[in-house]
């Protein structure tokens, strides 16, 4: 890839970074992406999507597909970068603007090899992955039809640019969201024995909670609980009436995930009802576990140690991605790749080198080539 194509992403990147739009919003950033595509004669097909592109480059079969996710977090960006944010309190904080970029790119690539491609690339521009809804969108409106297999990347702050790590397997987490409401008996903080105090009850709740992963279920076993938000009160003497925890709960082992609930539900009963009070747990399903193909993973980790990455077989990850919903219908792989951000995913400070750009697009490009071929005639 030559150098100012290089800066030709970047600068796509930055201009994406600055006008960030949220899940289900990218409007702005669907007409961009487009009218980038266009100006390379790019076939975008037409699935009526209310945002996100899909576009399809190559002839015959087989048929694989490549995804970017183009949605950006409700977070205010806090790096003085001179195209940081211009969308006030919303943020590329996940590095999707890194994948989007990273993902014209190929697209370019492969059009100018068109000819010599053997069979088709199908590139999915998707929305809403923040919101875990926009892959089954896409399912929805028939963008896997005739896919063969699937690709797709993370950036990974963690991680020095020019590292890949992937793995065959469940590689990300289920993830599954949850609020608990505690109803007890206001009173006057100076008569607390007046009133059944939700707080208290509340607080050993979440304590609780952690029992788990820690006594529960094996130690040898992915389960993480967090609590993320505990609203309770308006003022400082009044015990409240009512409590509202919200957090979330990552697993790998689906047996597992089905009993969480239900574990959560006797818990939190259990407590309440020992204090006079009531507790309701509201438990709301999220993105499945992101499971590899094994084959498509060594494959990923084959192919990037020939194109000069540093490869390394990955841990499980805790974290989510709505990729899994297009593993749970076809074949393929999701991988990282080190951008190198002294800050994290997610955070107001986060900034991903954009040193990773060029060499995920070369990357993508002969990923996209090889396994054209690799895939067998139906």
């Amino acid at each position: 890839m030559t150098d100012a194509f290089t800066e030709q992403l970047v600068a796509w990147r930055r201009e994406l970074h600055q006008y960030p739009e949220l899940s289900n919003h990218e409007f702005a950033t669907t007409e961009r992406i487009t009218a980038w595509l266009k100006q390379a004669d790019i076939r975008i097909l037409p699935f009526g999507l209310k945002t996100g592109v899909v576009i399809e480059i190559g002839q015959g079969e087989p048929l694989i597909a490549l995804r970017a996710d183009i949605d950006a977090l409700p977070i205010n960006e806090a790096t003085d970068l001179p195209f940081a944010s211009k969308n006030a309190g919303v943020m590329h904080a996940c590095g999707h603007d890194i994948h989007t970029s990273v993902m014209l790119g190929v697209a370019y690539q492969l059009k100018a090899l068109e000819k010599t491609l053997a069979g088709r690339v199908r590139i999915l521009f998707q929305p809403a992955e923040e919101t875990f809804n926009g892959a089954q969108q896409l399912i929805d409106a028939g963008a896997l039809e005739g896919v063969q297999a699937i690709f797709g990347l993370h950036n990974a702050p963690d991680l020095p640019v020019g590292t890949l790590k992937t793995r065959g397997g469940a590689f990300y987490a289920n993830v599954d969201r949850f609020t608990i409401d505690i109803n007890g008996k206001g009173a006057h903080a100076a008569r607390p024995h007046e009133g059944i105090d939700s707080v208290v009850i509340a607080s050993q709740i979440v304590t609780t909670l952690q029992t788990l992963a820690s006594r529960i279920y094996s130690s040898q076993e992915s389960v993480v609980v967090s609590v993320t938000r505990f609203t309770a009160g308006n003022t400082w003497n009044v015990l409240p009436q009512t409590v509202e925890l919200e957090g979330t709960v990552r697993t790998h082992n689906d047996a597992i995930r089905a009993q969480i609930p239900v574990k959560i539900e006797s818990l939190i009963s259990g407590i309440a009802s020992g204090f006079g009070a009531s507790a309701t747990l509201n438990w709301q399903p999220g993105p499945p576990a992101l499971v590899n193909t094994q084959q498509w993973a060594d494959f990923a980790l084959e192919l990037a140690a020939e194109n000069g990455y540093h490869t390394e077989v990955a841990t499980p990850q805790m974290g989510g991605e709505d990729f899994a919903f297009y593993l749970q219908q076809i074949p393929g792989a999701f991988v990282s790749i080190g951008s190198a951000s002294d800050y994290g995913l997610h955070h107001p400070s986060f900034n991903p080198d954009e040193a990773i750009i060029g060499q995920a697009v070369d990357y993508f490009t002969e990923l996209a080539q090889r396994a054209l071929k690799a895939i067998k005639p139906r």
